[in-house]
C-alpha cells in the first residue's frame, strides 16, 4: 500500500473509499460532525452558497481598500506576531503573505492521515466561507478544489503549540495552494506543483492578508479531534456491549440497571447507560439461572457500569458541544467585519476551549479502558470468577487469556500517563508576544492515540468475555439479546479457545469487527427487536 492510502479518520478505521456524490454546501456556519466525515472519509464533494460567495467578496473588498491606504493593518501591511509594528511596503506585501507561508511551514512527523488533512482543508475552506477571513473568492475556491480533484497536502502532525492557532499545520496546508510544499494525489506523494498540475489546477499567488487568512485558526487540532470524539462515541457504546457480555458470563446481577437506579441520581449518562445495559441484557434466560445465588453484591467494575461509563459519556457530549461549535467558528486574527468597515485584532484563534474537550476526551476513554482492564481480570482470576484460570480448560498446560489481561493492563497504563492534560501547559512563543499557549495540537493527538488503546482493550475484554460467557453454555441458556448477538458474531470470526494459540490474531479479528462497525450495527439491531 501506498504511503498515504491507509488512514484513519475513527481509531484505525480504514478509509472507506466509495465517493458520495451530492455536494456538501458550506457556508461558514452549518457544518456538521457527520459532513466532516462525508467528505473526509467518503470523498463527498463541496460546493459554496451563494450567500457565502457575496459575504466573502465583501469582506475582500474591505480588505483592498484597507491595502491601498496607507494606515497600518494588522496582516496587511505589518510584519506578524512580535514584529507586528514592521511597516511593510506596498510593493511587498505579496511577497509578505509568501514569506508568512514559508516560515510557518515547519513541522515535523508523520503526515496526517488521508482523511485528516481532507478534514483539516474542509475546516479552513469553512472558515473562509465565513466572511470574516478577507480571502479572496478564488483563493477559497482554489481549496475546494484540492478537495473536490484529490488533491490533499502533506501536513506533518507536530509543530502547532495552539496559539495563534495551528499555524505550522496550516502553513503546510496552505503550501500546496501557492503550488509548493508537497500533496498526495491518488494516493502518492509529489510536491505539490505536481499534484495541482495532474489535477488540472493552476496555484495562487497570494495578495494582501490572504497568508494570514490561511495559518490563523484551530482545524488542525479540530481535523484529528473530530474524528477521534466520533470513534470515541462508538466506543462508549461497544463498551457497554463487552460489559454485559462480562456481566453474564459472570453470572452478575441485573438490578443496578434499574430505571429506578438511575432516577435518583439523573446524570444524562447515567441513564443512558443504564437503558442500554436493559436493552442488551432483555429476556436474558442466564440470569433466572443464579436467581437464588448466594452472592449479594458485584464488584465495582460491572456493578458501577452505569455510573463510570455514564461519566465517560457525559465528558464526550461535553467535548461534542464544543467541537460543533468550533467547526463553524471565525478564528481569524484581524477579524474582518465588511457591514461595520472595521478590522479586528483579536484571539479567535486560541485552542483553549479545543485543548480541554480534547484532555476530556482521552479521560473518558481512560475511564472505560480502565474499567474494561478490572472486568477482563475478573474474569481469568478463579478466585473472583469460579472459572477455569485464566479461562483456560487444561490451565497449567494452557496459560488461556493470562497475557491477555497483561496487554489490556499495559495499555491503561500508558493511556493514564497520556491524561496528564495538555491544556493546563503553556510554553511562551513569538518573544513573549505569544505567552498563554492552548496546547490543542498535542491535546489532541493524545487523545487518538488514547483512543487506539481504547479500541485494543475493548477487543481484549469482548474476547475474554466470550470465552468465559462459553463456559455458561449460552446455547442451552440464552444469555440477554445483545449479549447473545455480539456473541454469535463474535464467534463466527474467532472460535472458543480450546488450546493455546496466538492471541493476537483474535484480538485483531475482534478489533476489526469493531472498525468495520459491523458489531455495533448487529448488536443495536439485536438490542431494538
Amino acid at each position: 500500500m501506498r504511503h498515504g492510502e491507509a488512514t484513519c479518520f475513527a481509531p484505525q478505521v480504514e478509509v472507506k473509499r466509495e465517493r458520495m456524490t451530492t455536494p456538501l454546501v458550506i457556508d461558514g456556519n452549518s457544518l456538521s460532525l457527520s459532513d466532516l466525515r462525508d467528505v473526509a472519509q467518503r470523498n463527498r464533494p463541496v460546493a459554496l452558497s451563494d450567500a457565502a460567495r457575496q459575504q466573502v467578496a465583501r469582506a475582500r473588498a474591505l480588505v483592498d481598500r484597507i491595502a491601498a491606504g496607507d494606515a497600518p493593518a494588522y496582516g496587511i501591511n505589518t510584519g506578524f506576531g512580535t514584529l507586528a509594528e514592521v511597516r511593510i511596503e506596498k510593493q511587498d506585501l505579496r511577497t509578505l503573505q509568501r514569506n508568512l507561508i514559508v516560515s510557518h511551514a515547519a513541522g515535523v512527523g508523520q503526515p496526517l492521515s488521508i482523511p485528516e488533512a481532507r478534514a483539516l482543508l474542509l475546516l479552513r475552506c469553512n472558515v473562509l466561507a465565513k466572511g470574516h477571513s478577507g480571502v479572496r473568492l478564488s483563493t477559497l475556491e482554489l481549496g475546494l478544489e484540492l478537495l473536490n480533484r484529490g488533491v490533499t497536502p502533506v501536513v506533518p502532525e507536530r509543530g502547532s503549540v495552539g496559539a495563534s492557532g495551528d499555524l505550522a499545520p496550516l502553513a503546510h496546508l496552505a503550501l500546496v495552494i501557492i503550488g509548493e510544499g508537497e500533496a498526495f494525489f491518488d494516493g502518492v506523494r509529489m510536491p505539490g506543483r505536481d499534484a495541482l498540475r495532474k489535477a488540472g489546477l493552476e496555484p495562487v499567488v497570494l495578495e494582501a492578508k490572504e497568508g494570514l487568512t490561511l495559518v490563523n485558526g484551530t482545524q488542525a487540532m479540530c481535523a484529528v479531534g473530530v474524528p477521534t470524539l466520533l470513534g470515541a462515541e462508538e466506543l462508549a457504546e461497544l463498551f457497554d456491549v463487552a460489559g454485559a457480555l462480562t456481566i453474564e458470563g459472570m453470572l452478575g446481577s441485573h438490578r443496578p440497571f434499574l430505571a429506578a437506579v438511575h432516577a435518583v441520581r439523573p446524570h444524562p449518562g447515567h441513564g443512558a447507560v443504564s437503558t442500554h445495559m436493559r436493552a442488551l441484557l432483555r429476556a436474558s434466560q442466564l440470569v433466572e439461572s443464579h436467581a437464588g445465588c448466594h452472592k449479594v453484591q458485584d464488584p465495582y467494575s460491572m456493578r458501577c457500569i452505569p455510573q463510570v461509563h455514564g461519566a465517560a459519556r457525559d465528558g464526550l457530549a461535553f467535548a461534542r458541544k464544543v467541537l460543533e461549535v468550533e467547526v463553524n467558528a471565525g478564528t481569524d486574527n484581524p477579524l474582518v467585519f465588511a457591514e461595520e468597515e472595521e478590522l479586528v485584532s483579536a484571539g479567535n484563534f486560541h485552542g483553549q476551549p479545543v485543548s480541554l474537550a480534547l484532555d476530556v476526551v482521552a479521560m473518558a476513554l481512560t475511564q472505560l479502558s480502565s474499567i474494561s482492564e478490572r472486568r477482563v481480570e475478573q474474569m481469568v482470576n478463579p478466585s473472583l470468577s469460579g472459572l477455569p484460570p485464566f479461562l483456560a480448560r487444561n490451565s497449567g498446560l494452557n496459560s488461556g487469556f493470562m497475557i491477555a489481561q497483561v496487554t489490556a493492563a499495559a495499555l491503561v497504563a500508558e493511556s493514564r500517563v497520556l491524561c496528564h492534560p495538555a491544556s493546563v501547559d503553556s510554553i511562551p512563543s513569538s518573544a513573549g508576544r505569544e505567552d498563554h499557549v492552548s496546547m490543542g495540537m498535542t491535546a489532541a493527538l493524545k487523545a487518538r492515540q488514547v483512543a487506539e488503546h481504547a479500541r485494543q482493550v475493548l477487543a481484549i475484554e469482548l474476547l475474554v468475555a466470550s470465552q468465559a460467557l462459553d463456559f455458561r453454555e449460552p446455547e442451552k441458556t440464552r444469555p440477554g439479546v445483545g449479549v447473545a448477538a455480539a456473541h454469535a458474531l463474535i464467534r463466527s470470526r474467532v472460535s472458543h479457545m480450546d488450546v493455546d494459540r496466538e492471541l493476537h490474531r483474535d484480538i485483531a479479528a475482534v478489533a476489526a469487527l469493531i472498525d468495520s462497525g459491523e458489531l455495533l450495527e448487529h448488536v443495536r439491531r439485536a438490542s431494538a427487536s
